[in-house]
């Protein structure tokens, strides 16, 4: 299904009935990353499922996305179907535009998990690397995708789980140069949005993949104590749903109980 959004279409999918259930996917994925869940989650939830700015089946819309930008196309799914609040789950840059989402609709994220994701900015040896493969992907662009993606996962996930690592890495290069660039460039500029998730008065989960390198998780770990955030430490990496799938199945479905 489409919504068109600025003259993008959006594409989703709406799965079961219930209390909506928001899966938002990160950067190289699209919501497929979500297949092996939704048929549980929708038995008692309604599950939508957007494909974000640039990926998957949904449009690009310019140069830079940022989080906001991918907030508000989010929204237009949203609004078309009239839902006034929910859960979320956010992967990785999914967590960065649910916090942009919250942000801008303060009372429409009841419960928000970041999933392998974080609060904060990104630091100024984090944005350099992402200019530099803005850069590199207009010269030798699959081979940077091919690496960009093997460093999502634990050293030795890649042989462990290969098949959905393959099945994955396909999608993944199926992104196009426009949306990859954009992306990188919109989570360069995202704020820290700490006190965004702090507001939230629901349930306010982290998972963290203990051999995830993507993240600093010592200062998201300190920044998070005597707070009401929540930490579900996984054994994997930065991609959970696939090297630590039956522990994430059990996590999310306690997450989208009422």
């Amino acid at each position: 299904m489409f919504v068109t959004h600025r003259n993008c279409k959006i594409h989703y999918t709406s799965t079961g009935e219930g209390p909506t259930l928001l899966l938002l996917h990160g950067f190289l994925e699209t919501l497929n990353m979500w297949d092996d869940f939704v048929e549980e989650l929708s038995e008692n939830n309604h599950v939508l499922c957007i494909d974000l700015l640039g990926h998957g089946k949904t449009d690009c819309h310019g140069y830079i996305h940022s989080m906001e930008a991918m907030a508000e196309a989010v929204y237009s799914v949203i609004d078309e179907l009239k839902i006034i609040e929910l859960r979320c789950i956010g992967h990785s840059m999914g967590g960065y535009v649910a916090l942009a989402l919250a942000e801008m609709k303060p009372n429409l994220i009841k419960n928000l998990c970041l999933m392998n994701s974080t609060f904060e900015a990104d630091d100024n040896e984090r944005k350099i690397l992402r200019a530099r493969a803005a850069k590199m992907a207009t010269e030798n662009y699959e081979a940077l995708v091919r690496m960009s993606f093997t460093n999502l996962f634990a050293p030795d996930s890649k042989e462990k789980f290969k098949d959905d690592f393959d099945k994955a890495l396909a999608i993944g290069l199926k992104t196009s140069k426009q949306g990859f660039i954009a992306a990188h460039k919109g989570m360069a500029i995202r704020p820290d949005r700490f006190e965004t998730l702090t507001s939230i008065t629901g349930k306010k989960v982290i998972i963290i993949g203990e051999k995830d390198t993507i993240y600093n998780q010592e200062l998201v770990l300190q920044k998070v104590e005597d707070t009401t955030i929540k930490i579900e430490l996984f054994s994997g990496g930065h991609m959970s749903h696939i090297e630590n799938k039956q522990e994430l199945s059990y996590f999310l479905k306690r997450f989208s109980e009422k």
